[in-house]
Formats: C-alpha cells, structure tokens, sequence
C-alpha cells in the first residue's frame, strides 16, 4: 500500500489523504452521478481537465493557485474514472512502481536517458 502523504502542507489545512483516501473521498462525493455519466462521457471530462492543465503548465504568467488546482481536479477526474472501471489505485499504482522501475527494476531508474 502507498502510505505516501502529500508534502507541503501549512498549519489551518486539512491533513493529507493517501491516493486510496482520495479515491474514496471523490466516491463518496460523487459516485452516483459519476456511475450515470459512465466511462466515455468520464473520460472527455478528464481529458478536458488534462488540458486545462496543460494550458496552466505552458502559461509563465498562470496564476500557482489555479495551476495548483488543475492539478487538483486532473486527479479528481483520474480517481472518477478509476473507480467506475473498479481500479484501485493504489494497488494499481504498487503493482507497477513498488518493486522499482518496471523496466529495469532499479530505484532509482537506471534505464538511460529520460524520454523527451
């Protein structure tokens, strides 16, 4: 299990929540609705997100809290999706980075140079 905490917390906010509170946390908000719109129509949200978030990456002048919150909501999106196809992801997420890189095993990655 991924126990990791989110850094950079200031004192009067909430504690931090692991991905798999997270993911509860979006469920129990929004789970019927989100079970309604189904996968496809998710999906486009998500995607919408992502690039709203990309937008708010490549602007020099993007305002940190909206940046901070797109990143907020391409997460929420990505816990939507994950739990209408009935994905864990911190089980997910343990699977693929837990033991290391998946490709070469190591922590940290030792494959060669990163991709552009």
């Amino acid at each position: 299990m991924l126990g990791r905490k989110i850094v950079g917390m200031t004192a009067g906010e909430p504690p931090p929540m692991t991905l798999g509170e997270l993911q509860q946390r979006i469920r129990t908000l929004f789970g019927s609705k989100d079970s309604r719109r189904g996968v496809e129509g998710t999906f486009m949200w998500f995607m919408e997100e992502v690039g709203e978030l990309a937008a708010a990456l490549r602007d020099p002048n993007a305002d940190r809290d909206n940046l901070v919150l797109e990143f907020a909501d391409v997460l929420a999106w990505l816990a939507t999706l994950a739990n209408i196809a009935g994905v864990n992801l911190e089980d997910a997420v343990w699977r693929k980075y837990g033991a290391g890189c998946p490709k070469c095993g190591a922590s940290p990655c030792i494959c060669g140079t990163a991709k552009p």
